[in-house]
C-alpha cells in the first residue's frame, strides 16, 4: 500500500510517526531466525546525569548505522539499550540539588538520599531514552538495562565474592588518588593529567649533627609537614657518606632520616628528595620498602590537619603560602625557580587530585590483565583504527591493582559485611548476614563500588549472566563495540578482561573507535566556551536524519570531527534534493501502481540506463567494502555523490525526453529503470537517514512492509555494463566540460552552436548528439578527424577535444589569457604530482593503488597539457 508523499520536505510532519510505526511493527526485536548469523552490539549506557550531547549523537548514530545495515543483511541483530547510574557525577549533582534546599547527604540519611537519587534515575533515564528515539536510535527497547538494576547488582555481586575467593580482591591501607570535592577515591583510569605552571621550591633540610645540610626541591612545599625521610641514590658519592645521618625537619622539628633507594634519580634535581609516603606514590613504595612511618597531614577535604597548629583548618594552597613565607624567614629556603609539570585531576570534577593513604578495597590486576594483553596480541579483539592497540595495550602493560572502593552512598555497596563483636567479615552474594562466629548482626561496607566495575560486565550482564540464559548463548560473545578512544582505559579494557576471566570468552571482536566531536574551529565543546551544540535543538530544526549525515560526514574512525553549520545545512540540502528527486519519479507513476519496481531486459535499456546502473553497482559495492571496513564517512560520500551528480543532475534530466513520451517502451524503461535504481538508493541511505527513507519508500512500491527489514542492495542485483558506462562517461564528460565553458563564458542558454568533436573513441561518442542538444546548448554534433581551429574555442577531457565556432560568443584575446591561466594550473599540478612520484618514500610507502592512481593523474594532466598548448597556438595563429 503506498502513503501519498507530501510536496515539500518537513521533517516534523512524519519522523515521529514513522518512529512510532517501527516500534509497532516490533521490527527492533532480533528476527530470531537461528538460520542467520547473530550480531549483537550493546550501548555504551549514557550516564542518568542530565541529557544526551553532541559526543552521545554521534557514538549512537554509529552504532545505528551498523545495525541497521546488518539487519538489512539477513543478520539476527540486537542492539541492547541502557543507561549508567555514574555514582560519582550523580551523586554529585544530587547533593547540588540538595544544597540548593539547604539539605545535606547527611541530614537526610542514606535511605533519604537513595530515595532521591532513584527518583533522579527515573526522570533523567527516561529523558535520554525519549532522546534516543528522537534520533532514530533502533534498540530492542524490551531489553532495556540499569547499571543498578537488579540482574546487574547481581551480577556485581557474583563477580566480587568469585574475586575475593580467588584472592584478587583484598582491602588494605595503600596509596590512592583522592579527589578532595567529591570525597572519594578515584582508579588511576579515573585521573586525568594536565600540565600546568608551578615552582620548584628549594629547601635545605638541616642535618642533626649541626655538620651541615642537604638541598632539595620540592612541587608541593605543604606535603613536608608529613615528610619522614630524605633518600639519595646509593651510587651517588656526594651522599654516601651521609646515609644512616639524621636531618631536622623544617618547622616541624621531627628527626628524620637520610635512606638510599634505587628510586632517586641521581641526575635529577639536586639528587636528593624527601619521602612522604601519606603522600605520594611513590613515596608510599620507598616507605614500604624502608619500614618508614607515615604521616597524614591533610584531612579528606585538603586542609591541614589539627597535629600541625600552625597551619589547622588551612587549605593545602593556603598553607603552602604560609609554610613557603615560614621556610623563608627560617633560613630554609634556598631559591625558587618556575617549572611545568603534569598534574593529576579529577575526571569528573576537575580538582587537583591528592595522593593519600586510605584503607580501600583493591582488585589484583596482574592476573586478569595477562589474557587481556593476549586477546589482543593475538587477534581476538582488534581495535579499528589499528593504531589504538598502542593505547590499550600500554596501560593494560603497566597496569596497578584497581582501587574499586568509593566513598559515596549511591552505587552498588560492597557486599562485605563486618562482625562489631568479634572482628569477623563476611563476603557474600546475600543483602544482610549473621556473624558466623558469634551470631550477631553484622554491619555492611558503607562504600560503593567504582562505576566501572558493573560497567565492565555490561556485555554479558545485561544478556542474563551469570545465568545460563538463551540471550547469552545467542547473542554473546557481542560483535563491534562503537566507542570514544577517551574511554579505552576506563572501560573497554576493563571488559575484555571481565569478558575473559568471568565467561572465558572476549565480550566483543573488534573495537571501533571514533574521535570527539569539535565546533566549526577545531575546539572541544565545553561549557566555559559555550560553543555546546545541543542536538535536539539540531533536530527540531533540521530533522533527525540531517544531524545523523552531518555526523557521519566525513567521519574516519579513531578521529576528531567538527561539527558546523554548513555541515548541517548541506545535510538538509542533501534531503531536500532526494525529496525532490522521488517527487519526479512520482510524476510518471500510476497511482495504482504497486507492483515493486524490476529492471527491464538488458536489450531494452538505453545507454544512459546502462550507464546510471554500471554506476549504481560501483556505488553499492563500494559501499558494502567501506561499511564492513568500518569507513563509515567513506561510505556515506560514495552514495551523496552517485545521488547527487549522476542521478539526479545527470539521470533525471536524461530521462525527461523518454519519460514525456508518455505510452512508448523508451518511458517505460526509463520510469522502471528510475523507480528501481531510487529505491536501491533508498535502501543504500537508509542506515544513515532512516526517516526520510522510509517516508519516500512507503510512498514507492515496495517489496517489505518496512524498508527496515529489506534486504540491502549487493553488486549481483544488477548486469555489469561497465563497457557501456565506460563509453557513456565519456559523453557525460565531455557535455559536462562544454556546458562549464559556457558557463565561463556566460553564453546564454538560448544561444545555440554547432560542436565539432575529434576523438579517439568514435564509437562513444555514436548517438550521443541529442545529449549534446539536449544538455550542452548544441545546435548539432559532428564527429571530425581533424578541426581548424582558427576562430573557435577548445575544450579538452580526457577522451575529446571539442570545437565550438568562436564568432560572436567570445573574444579571441580574453580565450587566449584563459586558456594561459588553465595551462599555468596544470602545468602546477603536473609539477606537483611528479615530484611525489619521484619521492621514493612515497612511492615505496604508499598503497599500490594510490601510487598507480597518482600516475594515471599524471598521465592525464599530461594530455590536458598538450590539448591546451594546441589551442593556445591556434588562436595564436588565426
Amino acid at each position: 500500500m503506498r502513503e501519498p508523499l507530501s510536496k515539500t520536505y518537513a521533517p516534523r510532519e512524519f519522523e515521529e510517526r514513522i518512529y512510532s510505526s517501527w516500534c509497532e511493527g516490533g521490527y527492533f526485536a532480533p528476527s530470531g531466525d537461528r538460520r542467520a548469523p547473530a550480531y549483537t552490539i550493546v550501548i555504551p549506557p549514557p550516564n542518568i546525569t542530565g541529557q544526551l550531547h553532541m559526543g552521545h549523537a554521534l557514538d549512537n548514530t554509529l552504532q545505528d548505522i551498523l545495525i541497521r545495515y546488518k539487519r538489512m543483511q539477513g543478520y539476527d541483530t540486537l542492539w541492547v539499550p541502557g543507561t549508567d547510574h555514574a555514582s560519582i557525577a550523580t551523586e554529585a549533582k544530587i547533593v547540588e540539588a540538595m544544597r540548593k534546599e539547604g539539605l545535606t547527604k547527611e541530614a537526610v540519611g542514606r535511605e533519604e538520599f537513595l530515595r532521591r537519587a532513584w527518583a533522579w534515575k527515573d526522570k533523567y533515564a527516561g529523558r535520554i531514552v525519549e532522546q534516543l528515539k528522537k534520533m532514530g536510535a533502533s534498540c530492542d527497547w524490551s531489553r532495556e538495562r540499569f547499571t543498578l538494576d537488579e540482574g546487574c547488582s547481581r551480577a556485581v555481586r557474583e563477580v566480587f565474592v568469585r574475586l575475593y575467593d580467588k584472592g584478587l580482591i583484598y582491602r588494605g591501607e595503600r596509596i590512592i588518588n583522592w579527589c578532595p570535592k567529591c570525597l572519594t577515591s578515584l582508579s588511576d583510569a579515573e585521573v586525568e593529567y594536565q600540565d600546568q605552571a608551578g615552582h620548584f621550591w628549594h629547601i635545605r633540610y638541616p642535618l642533626t649533627d649541626g655538620s651541615g645540610s642537604i638541598e632539595l626541591a620540592t612541587t608541593r612545599p605543604e606535603t613536608l609537614l608529613g615528610d619522614t625521610a630524605v633518600a639519595v641514590n646509593p651510587g651517588d658519592e656526594r651522599y654516601r657518606h651521609l646515609v644512616g645521618k639524621t636531618l631536622r625537619l623544617p618547622l616541624v622539628g621531627r628527626e628524620i632520616p637520610v635512606i638510599a633507594d634505587e628510586y632517586v634519580e641521581a641526575d635529577f634535581g639536586t639528587g636528593a628528595v624527601k619521602i612522604t609516603p601519606a603522600h605520594d606514590p611513590n613515596d608510599f613504595e620507598v616507605g614500604q620498602r624502608h619500614g618508614l612511618p607515615i604521616e597524614n597531614v591533610m584531612t579528606p577535604d585538603a586542609k591541614i590537619t589539627d597535629d600541625y597548629p600552625a597551619y589547622a583548618g588551612m587549605d593545602r594552597y593556603a598553607a603552602r603560602k604560609a609554610i613557603v613565607a615560614d621556610l623563608e624567614a627560617g633560613g630554609y629556603l634556598a631559591r625558587v625557580e618556575n617549572y611545568t609539570h603534569s598534574v593529576g585531576t579529577c575526571y569528573r570534577c576537575g580538582t587537583t587530585v591528592e595522593p593519600r593513604v586510605s584503607l580501600q578495597w583493591f582488585v589484583k590486576m596482574a592476573p586478569l590483565a595477562a589474557p587481556a594483553i593476549e586477546a589482543v596480541r593475538g587477534g581476538e579483539v582488534r581495535f579499528v583504527p589499528e593504531r589504538f592497540e598502542k593505547n590499550y595495550l600500554r596501560w593494560m602493560e603497566n597496569i596497578r591493582d584497581w582501587c574499586i572502593s568509593r566513598q559515596l552512598w549511591w552505587g552498588h555497596r560492597i557486599p562485605a559485611f563486618y562482625c562489631d563483636e568479634c572482628g569477623k567479615t563476611v563476603i557474600t552474594k546475600d543483602d544482610a548476614a549473621l556473624c558466623p562466629a558469634c551470631g550477631k548482626p553484622m554491619r555492611q561496607d558503607p562504600d560503593t563500588l567504582d562505576t566501572w566495575f558493573s560497567s565492565a560486565l555490561w556485555p554479558f550482564s545485561t544478556l542474563g549472566w551469570p545465568d545460563d540464559t538463551d540471550d547469552l548463548r545467542r547473542y554473546y560473545p557481542t560483535s563491534s563495540l562503537v566507542t570514544g578512544y577517551d574511554i579505552i582505559t576506563f572501560w573497554v579494557s576493563r571488559m575484555i578482561f571481565s569478558g575473559l576471566a568471568y565467561t572465558g570468552k572476549a565480550p566483543f571482536d573488534t573495537v571501533v573507535i571514533h574521535g570527539l566531536v569539535r565546533d566549526a574551529q577545531g575546539r572541544k565543546m565545553s561549557k566555559s566556551l559555550g560553543n555546546g551544540i545541543d542536538p535536539l535543538e539540531i533536530i527540531d530544526k533540521y530533522g533527525a536524519d540531517a544531524l545523523r549525515f552531518a555526523l557521519a560526514s566525513g567521519n574516519s574512525p579513531g578521529n576528531d570531527m567538527r561539527f558546523s553549520d554548513e555541515k548541517i545545512e548541506a545535510a538538509r540540502n542533501f534531503a531536500n534534493k532526494l525529496w525532490n528527486a522521488a517527487r519526479f519519479a512520482l510524476l510518471y507513476l500510476p497511482e495504482d501502481d504497486d507492483t515493486p519496481p524490476a529492471l527491464p531486459d538488458a536489450a531494452r535499456l538505453a545507454p544512459e540506463d546502462k550507464w546510471l546502473l554500471a554506476h549504481y553497482r560501483r556505488t553499492v559495492a563500494a559501499v558494502r567494502d567501506n561499511l564492513d571496513r568500518y569507513e563509515i564517512g567513506i561510505a556515506l560520500s560514495e552514495i551523496y555523490d552517485f545521488v547527487w551528480d549522476i542521478f539526479c543532475d545527470w539521470y533525471v534530466e536524461l530521462s525527461k525526453s523518454r519519460l514525456a513520451d508518455a505510452g512508448s517502451d523508451g518511458a517505460a524503461v526509463a520510469r522502471a529503470t528510475l523507480t528501481w535504481v531510487l529505491t536501491g538508493i533508498l535502501k543504500l541511505l537508509h542506515p544513515y537517514m532512516p526517516f526520510i527513507t522510509e517516508e519516500i519508500y512507503q510512498s514507492l512500491p515496495h517489496d517489505a512492509p518496512s524498508i527496515m527489514i529489506a534486504r540491502y542492495p549487493a553488486p549481483q542485483d544488477v548486469e555489469d555494463f561497465g563497457t557501456e558506462a565506460t563509453d557513456f562517461d565519456r559523453v557525460i564528460r565531455a557535455i559536462g566540460a562544454v556546458r562549464a565553458r559556457r558557463a565561463e563564458m556566460n553564453v546564454p542558454p538560448s544561444r545555440r552552436a554547432n560542436v565539432y568533436l575529434k576523438t579517439a573513441y568514435p564509437a562513444s561518442f555514436a548517438g550521443a548528439e541529442p545529449f549534446f542538444v539536449k544538455l550542452a546548448g548544441a545546435a548539432s554534433l559532428s564527429i571530425v578527424d581533424a578541426y581548424d581551429a582558427k576562430d573557435a574555442v577548445s575544450i579538452i577531457t580526457d577522451a575529446a577535444t571539442l570545437y565550438i565556432p568562436l564568432s560572436d560568443m567570445v573574444d579571441p584575446a580574453k580565450e587566449r589569457a584563459r586558456l594561459e591561466g588553465e595551462l599555468k594550473k596544470v602545468r602546477e599540478g603536473i609539477a606537483r604530482t611528479e615530484a611525489k612520484l619521484s619521492n621514493e618514500g612515497f612511492v615505496s610507502k604508499a598503497p599500490a593503488a594510490v601510487v598507480e592512481a597518482e600516475r594515471e593523474r599524471l598521465a592525464k594532466m599530461k594530455a590536458t597539457e598538450a590539448g591546451l598548448v594546441a589551442s593556445i597556438e591556434t588562436i595564436a595563429q588565426a
